[in-house]
């Protein structure tokens, strides 16, 4: 308890930032955050996914069947679908109000960082805590992208933050009570956001605890009688809803979507075990370090009496790390609720006087980023895929000025670090990350042309009638519909969209030939292709005319 009074071992304000400073900060933190979310199109697959679909919610307003390209969608809840249709109604459908969702939970996850370190470790750790999240590369990029990852990592973070509380709360006191209903709130949010990975990964975390530490009293702490049902009322009525709406929901969502993709490769995103310790080590920079000696302290140092949350902290992204590493599918982004528990467990360390090691990561950092730095010329030479060489040619520009700018930041850290300012060193790493990583990402927009179909839509929409077929043939581009606005006509394409196709069938055409009888009977209609299927049905006298075209697209018209 008294360590959440005061920094016994901390940095005071004084050696490095005043309150002004820190006003300062939250305030250039919050304008950047929220002014770069509209600068990108929406690429594919998640941002035109998740975008559509709430683009259809909003259009439709039917808030229990999500729908993707007019056709069922159930593979993840809907709590984002929803905050992102309001957000559509409430600011009209653009970018910004696609990754709205995604830039607030990202928000107020670092929010809560801070509040939860100040409460565990001390003021000096809180704002630690916010500047070590609020900076970490990758979840600068997933606050900043339209997926679900970032809004079910708030929840967890939620979640984590009520327990840890909790469990420094007397016992039975009405705080304990209260903390823990958040933390049960938060799980079950977690749910709505993205399955029932928002109770096993939490449940991993605490059972691992209780084993590692033969200590069982937080379940007592856990107020199941309470919670349990909190939990229920927030996550159960939409699963009861959508199920008596449509009652091939269960047995996709719970079997497929759950055991199917956790234990096959059915999605083809299979990856070797230790995938997710490369992707964390690159995930957590400019701080996987000293996130990883914070790890190991915690299992070094003396246990303290009682509940011990540094190291349920290193386990809960143990669990996690663990949990994702042992799955056949695996993306990148799943790693994210590691982030914020690493943060805490960074900041409690870096708020002790430690100058040497502090040093010594600062010019460790420098050195890898120079390293980078002087490779990414080479870029556009190594890189394959569907970006043409000169637009990779112009994004390596753009990270060369991202980590330019991230090396020079950390010459500056190590030069105040030498002058006794722990706290601005760390602030100043902070911002010149959080800078690194914003241009990193806008300057992906000059890959725009081959990940969105943001340019090739502005040509066609003013053509478009209502009422006019319009046909996706043999593919389907994610960002297009949300960009013209209406729904396509699948032709021989079913994908991740089969399941849903196997209830409505009549919503797509199945096969070529029978897209050819309906081009004919059709007095106007627009299709998209591949260059490679236009070339193919050119030879078969079907009239088309192109309308236009990129590198990936093709779209024509019924003459």
């Amino acid at each position: 308890m008294a360590e959440a009074r005061g920094d016994p071992h901390g940095v005071s304000l004084g050696q490095g930032l005043s309150r002004g400073a820190l006003l300062a900060l939250a305030l250039f933190f919050t304008a950047l955050w929220f002014s770069t979310l509209e600068y990108r199109k929406l690429i594919k697959p998640d941002e035109g996914r998740y975008a559509e679909i709430a683009r259809e919610m909003a259009a439709t307003g039917d808030w229990i069947t999500p729908r993707l390209n007019g056709i069922k969608y159930f593979e993840k809840p809907p709590l984002q679908y929803w905050m992102t249709a309001a957000a559509f109604r409430a600011f009209g459908e653009n970018e910004w109000s696609a990754r709205l969702w995604s830039g607030l939970t990202g928000f107020l996850g670092v929010v809560v960082a801070v509040l939860a370190g100040a409460r565990l470790f001390g003021r000096t750790a809180g704002i630690l805590a916010g500047i070590v999240l609020g900076s970490s590369l990758w979840y600068v990029f997933i606050g900043h992208i339209n997926t679900l990852d970032m809004g079910f990592s708030f929840f967890l973070c939620t979640a984590l933050a009520g327990f840890l509380l909790a469990q420094r709360a007397a016992p039975r006191s009405a705080a304990e009570r209260g903390w823990m209903l958040a933390a049960w709130a938060g799980m079950a949010l977690a749910v709505l956001s993205k399955g029932l990975a928002g109770l096993v990964l939490p449940g991993l975390a605490l059972v691992g605890y209780c084993l590692v530490q033969r200590d069982f009293s937080a379940l007592r702490r856990m107020h199941f009688a309470t919670g349990a049902p909190l939990a229920l009322a927030i996550a159960a009525p939409w699963f009861v809803a959508v199920s008596v709406t449509n009652p091939e929901f269960p047995r996709f969502f719970f079997v497929h979507e759950h055991f199917t993709r956790f234990l096959t490769e059915a999605h083809g995103r299979s990856e070797p075990a230790w995938y997710f310790v490369a992707v964390l080590a690159i995930a957590a920079m400019p701080w996987t370090a000293m996130a990883a000696h914070a790890c190991v302290r915690a299992f070094r140092e003396p246990r303290p009496q009682g509940f011990d949350a540094r190291r349920f902290l290193v386990l809960w992204a143990g669990a996690i790390l663990v949990f994702f590493s042992a799955s056949d599918s695996k993306l990148p982004s799943y790693i994210l609720p590691v982030l914020p528990a690493l943060a805490l467990l960074a900041a409690d360390l870096l708020a002790r006087p430690l100058p040497r090691a502090l040093g010594r990561h600062l010019a460790a950092v420098a050195a890898l980023t120079a390293l980078t730095v002087a490779f990414l010329p080479h870029l556009a030479g190594l890189a394959g895929g569907e970006a043409p060489d000169p637009a990779i040619a112009t994004y390596a520009q753009w990270l060369i000025a991202a980590g330019s700018l991230l090396a020079l930041g950390c010459l500056a850290a190590l030069w105040q670090n030498r002058r006794g300012r722990a706290l601005g060193a760390l602030a100043t790493l902070g911002v010149s990350a959080l800078l690194c990583a914003q241009i990193a990402l806008q300057g992906h927009e000059t890959l725009a042309r081959s990940n969105s179909a943001y340019h090739i839509a502005t040509l066609v929409k003013p053509l478009l009638k209502p009422g006019v077929p319009f046909y996706s043939v043999n593919m389907y581009e994610q960002t297009l519909p949300f960009y013209l606005q209406r729904t396509l006509t699948l032709v021989e394409y079913r994908d991740e969209m089969g399941f849903g196709l196997a209830q409505e069938p009549w919503l797509a055409v199945p096969t070529l030939d029978e897209f050819r009888v309906r081009w004919l009977r059709d007095a106007e209609a627009f299709a998209v292709m591949t260059p490679q299927v236009q070339a193919s049905l050119r030879g078969t006298e079907l009239p088309m005319r192109v309308v236009a075209r990129d590198a990936r697209r093709v779209i024509v018209a019924r003459p």
